[in-house]
Parts: structure tokens; sequence; C-alpha cells
């Protein structure tokens, strides 16, 4: 049996490292955003608090970048605001660093490490709702804008496929809809695509060893869904 985590919390992230070990970022608990981390053990079951990040924040993103450091990036902060503030942390040194923030503020967002190595952040929302795109580069830790989606969305998904495209599905603006979309970081081009057969958002969506996409339940804005459809690229 696990250990309990030393901090209740939601809307934070939870990363599984290269050394086996869960390391779990911010989030919110009682109306309160936290900078807390903690890392968990697979070995012992044990939870260990360890350096908070610079910056306090929920519905924020992680990505495992090619060179074994995460990069943390947007969320919401304290007061109800959005941050486009970003931090690296080096799980061997288990250090937090600041790196160049991004473009736009954005929350509830995604974020896809590339073939490339670098960082695809679409969507959110900030001061409004977005379909801003923009890239980060760990090799310069700078970020630039790519193309715009067609649609604004937040609370979608974000899948890189076998190919190296990148499949955004659902949305949330003034409306749950179905649309999906592909991104392709070679030309910087999104490509609308057949639409889901559901109106979806705050679903999941997972890449199978077959190469397909499993997009599972989320909400259509009215009532939550046990609906289950596959993406064939």
């Amino acid at each position: 049996m696990s250990s309990s985590r030393n901090y209740a919390r939601s809307s934070h992230t939870a990363t599984l490292l290269t050394n086996g070990k869960v390391l779990v970022t911010g989030g919110s608990a009682s109306g309160s955003v936290t900078n807390a981390v903690e890392c968990y053990n697979s070995s012992t079951g044990i939870w260990t608090v360890i350096s908070n990040m610079m910056v306090t924040r929920s519905d924020h993103t992680t990505s495992i970048l090619m060179n074994g450091k995460l990069l943390v990036s947007g969320g919401s902060v304290i007061g109800g605001t959005f941050t486009n503030t970003a931090e690296l942390f080096d799980p061997t040194l288990v250090l937090w660093t600041t790196t160049s923030s991004m473009n736009s503020v954005r929350s509830y967002h995604t974020a896809s490490v590339l073939a490339n190595g670098k960082v695809l952040v679409a969507g959110g929302t900030g001061s409004s709702f977005l379909k801003t795109a923009e890239l980060y580069d760990p090799t310069s830790g700078t970020w630039s804008f790519t193309r715009n989606m067609n649609s604004t969305r937040y609370s979608h998904t974000e899948s890189v496929l076998v190919n190296g495209t990148v499949l955004v599905t659902g949305e949330a603006n003034f409306a749950t809809l179905n649309i999906a979309e592909l991104y392709d970081p070679s030309t910087e081009i999104w490509t609308k695509i057949d639409n889901m057969n559901y109106n979806r958002y705050v679903h999941t969506a997972s890449l199978l060893t077959n190469g397909k996409v499993i997009v599972i339940g989320g909400h259509n804005g009215t009532v939550d869904l046990n609906s289950v459809e596959v993406y064939q690229p």
C-alpha cells in the first residue's frame, strides 16, 4: 500500500520521470493555489516533499524534455488570474530554474513534446479564449509563435501521432464542440479533419500501440459523457 500524499490538491500535474518516480506539481486546495511539489517513489511507496516551484500555479502543463528536464508552463495563479511564466525542473539536481515566459498568458491549455524536441503549446484561456499556439525551443530557452489553430479552444486534448503530427480534439469556448484538427510541425500548418461524433471537452485522449487515438468521456456542456470513440490516422 502506498502512503498518502503530503498535500491535498486538484488541478495539478503528475508526471512519470525517466527514473520511475512520479513528480506532482502545483494545483489548488480549498480555493488556494499552491507551488508545492512532491515526488512518489514507486519502490518504497513513499511521498517526499521537494523544492517548491518558483510560481504558484494550477491548470498548468508539465512536459518531459529530451534532456530529461521538465518544462512547466502557464496556469492559473493566486487571485484567479493567468500566467505566461515557465520554469524548468532538473530531477538530478532537484532544482527549479526560470526560463523565458510564453508570449501569451494561458491556462487550461495543452502541451506536447514534438519529435524535434520542441514543445507545442496550444489554446487555453487568458484574456480571452485562445486559438494561438507557440513553440518552446529547449536549446535556446525561448518561445516563438507558430500558426494559430482554426478554432479557439480550452480544456481540449493534444496527442502526438506516430507520424509526428499532432491531433487536437474537442473544445469549449462559448460552446462545446466536436471539432478536431491536425498540426504538422514540418509546415506549421493546422488542418481541419473529420469532426468527432460527440461534442466534448475535459475529456481524455490516449495514443494506442496501434497508432490510433482513443477519446473517452468528458462533458458536452449539459451532461457528463460515457461515450468512447477512436481516431484512425
